[in-house]
């Protein structure tokens, strides 16, 4: 069949698209190939320096991201969904553990947490990941707004003993705004419940890693 001059334009136009598409397709992948290493290595990077904001990188030595295990959804921890948790180690020995939790009643939904606890059971350092608190009134937990989440450092699950763990205004031990104490009654239960989940698998998070067989 004999092409009209019309028909081979067609034709050249949709070869030279394919040829475009084609060229496009290639340096897309390309382009993934060579950047997505330098964005996971960043990713990692940001995830790294957030955990070191509550477990200070002094008390380990390992790989802790390496260190990553899922943990199914847990009452004590406030999750519905599976969560994440790393175990520190210094020379081999346990030396604490990051956990992820959630505040499930702040006043505007769940208040997603960082915790950092040592081998002793001792808090060294909370910090709020997500939450929809009221601008202005609640969000005095984020650590960027206020040192309010501090005062968590050095407590443990019996300093102050269990009925203490309220905010002053409960009669317990830890500060809240006036007017704004829903959201930091949410995180004080949240952390406590989080020590409380720590004591019960102490022993499992501090044995001996496994050996990965050859």
């Amino acid at each position: 069949m004999k092409l009209t001059g019309a028909g081979r334009n067609a034709l050249r136009a949709g070869v030279i698209l394919l040829v475009f598409a084609l060229v496009g397709t290639a340096l897309l992948a390309y382009t993934h190939d060579h950047t997505e290493p330098v964005i996971e290595k960043s990713r990692q990077a940001e995830k790294l320096a957030l955990i070191n904001q509550v477990l200070p990188p002094a008390l380990y030595d390992n790989d802790l991201l390496a260190s990553q295990q899922t943990v199914p959804p847990n009452d004590r921890l406030g999750t519905r969904q599976p969560s994440a948790l790393w175990i520190a180690r210094r020379g081999g020995a346990f030396a604490g553990v990051v956990l992820e939790a959630v505040a499930p009643d702040g006043y505007s939904g769940d208040i997603a947490l960082l915790i950092g606890i040592d081998a002793a059971g001792t808090v060294t350092g909370v910090r709020v990941t997500a939450h929809r608190e009221t601008p202005g009134l609640g969000d005095y937990i984020d650590r960027a707004k206020s040192p309010w989440i501090d005062q968590f450092i050095g407590k443990s699950l019996l300093a102050p003993e269990a009925r203490h763990w309220k905010v002053k205004k409960d009669g317990g031990a830890f500060d809240a705004r006036a007017g704004a104490t829903i959201t930091p009654r949410a995180v004080v239960k949240a952390v406590h419940n989080a020590l409380d989940y720590f004591a019960r698998h102490r022993a499992a998070l501090a044995a001996p890693a496994k050996e990965s067989r050859p």
